[in-house]
């Protein structure tokens, strides 16, 4: 937007730079009056991107029994100011309409339980810092909401609170938790990942906290936990929204004590950690669900960092599309080819992130791109390429997937040795999860040089 634009045009966000001084994000201030309701005659200015309504922890907090815990947002943006309902059990209406989600109105009435309340958009606005800089840390973004969220992430490292990280899968959240260790006062101590999705229900508390010998039958020796291993560091709980019930308690003990009694033992062990933890679900909903803890929910959120999705942030994709054609290769290659950025920028990418990289590391190797890519983005390999022998004695499958293992094993080996064999960067940098890039150190045999 224009220097000097009010955002009068009606969005909830703008951007805005004044003589002498660095050009800074604009959130408009709304007004939420309660017209009805147990808390009829309350009146809420807001100013913040996200205004969560509910009767706990919410930037709108009603008495209403009918209200659910976290039971509605709002988000403001360019386009509008869009309410959703959490998955509240009572619903939520505009208009007398139940909705999931709408776009508001100046005026709009939210009926939400017993109460109803009138949303005013006001002609006043919060000013927020802008990240100078295109990049923080492995994250790369020149869009105002991103550039925001990089200001956001460097005061948050500088604190020791828990952090919260949402977002789709694809957009991030990873390097996210990564960035805020760095630049914390912790960045000389580990970074130890726990990653939900790939732990069997049963092994979640031994994982977390540890195990004495002889606790359960194939105990024979006493292991550490991730907590245990990231003391005096940053512990990383990726997609926490996989954590069984039974166990959440636990964990919210361990985080609001910073200690950990092993399986088998009664004697405690402080951990001296701090927790970022993220997931793509929405754990709003889940706890409407019953499927998380609210309490738990409340001490992990003390600061939440949103990722926005790709398709949210289009005027990113020629950079980061640009980035990964850079860092995938040692090769000097240029700029990326003009139909590649112009198929890239109509695409919606449902991947985030993570989809844009495969697709510059399909470009990069000379395969087909998706059914909707130009055919001409896609380059040809070189006449004089080698092709890989064939061995008419064994059977098309297995000689095929030879072929597959051995560059396997040729790509991984590099990788591994490029990364010195951080597991988290190689998986970042190969587009892969943990799990995935540890099974194939399995399969393939690969060994560091100088290990067993």
């Amino acid at each position: 937007m224009a220097d000097g634009d009010d955002g009068s045009s009606g969005s909830g966000t703008w951007t805005a730079r004044k003589a002498g001084r660095a050009e800074t994000l604009h959130v408009r201030n709304c007004r939420i009056e309660v017209l009805s309701g147990p808390d009829a005659g309350r009146v809420f200015t807001v100013g913040v991107p996200l205004i969560q309504i509910g009767r706990t922890g919410v930037e709108v907090t009603l008495a209403d029994r009918r209200v659910s815990s976290m039971h509605a947002e709002i988000r403001l943006g360019e386009d509008g100011y869009r309410l959703r309902d959490l998955g509240s059990t009572n619903g939520t209406r505009v208009g007398g309409l139940r909705i999931v989600e709408a776009f508001l109105e100046p005026g709009s009435l939210i009926g939400i339980g017993d109460s109803v309340l009138r949303f005013t958009p006001l002609s006043t606005s919060v000013e927020l810092p802008l990240w100078e800089e295109a990049r923080y840390g492995s994250l790369v973004g020149a869009t105002p909401v991103m550039r925001q969220l990089f200001d956001r992430i460097d005061r948050v490292a500088a604190t020791d609170s828990t952090v919260l990280i949402t977002g789709e899968t694809g957009t991030g959240k990873e390097l996210v938790a990564e960035a805020i260790h760095e630049r914390s006062a912790r960045a000389r101590g580990p970074f130890v990942v726990l990653d939900c999705g790939a732990i069997a229900p049963s092994l979640f508390e031994d994982h977390l906290f540890g195990h004495e010998a002889g606790a359960f039958t194939s105990a024979r020796r006493s292991a550490e936990g991730v907590f245990q291993a990231a003391s005096g560091g940053t512990l990383f709980i990726d997609e926490i929204a996989e954590l069984p019930l039974d166990v959440q308690p636990k964990l919210l003990r361990s985080v609001e004590t910073r200690s950990i009694r092993k399986i088998g033992s009664t004697q405690g062990i402080t951990c001296d950690v701090r927790v970022v933890a993220a997931t793509h679900v929405d754990l709003a909903e889940a706890v409407n669900r019953k499927a998380f803890r609210p309490d738990l929910y409340y001490r992990i959120a003390v600061a939440r960092l949103h990722l926005p999705a790709l398709r949210e942030r289009m005027d990113d994709v020629p950079l980061l599309a640009q980035h990964f054609w850079d860092t995938l290769t040692a090769q000097e290659r240029g700029p990326l080819p003009e139909s590649f950025l112009d198929w890239a920028s109509r695409h919606r990418w449902p991947g985030n992130a993570r989809e844009l990289r495969n697709a510059v590391e399909r470009l990069l190797a000379g395969h087909a791109l998706p059914d909707d890519a130009p055919p001409e983005a896609t380059p040809t390999p070189p006449p004089d390429a080698p092709a890989p022998s064939v061995d008419l004695a064994v059977p098309f499958r297995v000689a095929k997937q030879r072929v597959i293992d051995e560059f396997d094993r040729r790509y991984m080996t590099a990788l591994l040795a490029a990364t010195d064999w951080n597991i988290s960067t190689a998986a970042r940098v190969a587009g892969l999860d943990r799990m995935s890039v540890y099974k194939l150190i399995g399969r393939l045999g690969i060994k560091r040089r100088g290990g067993s």
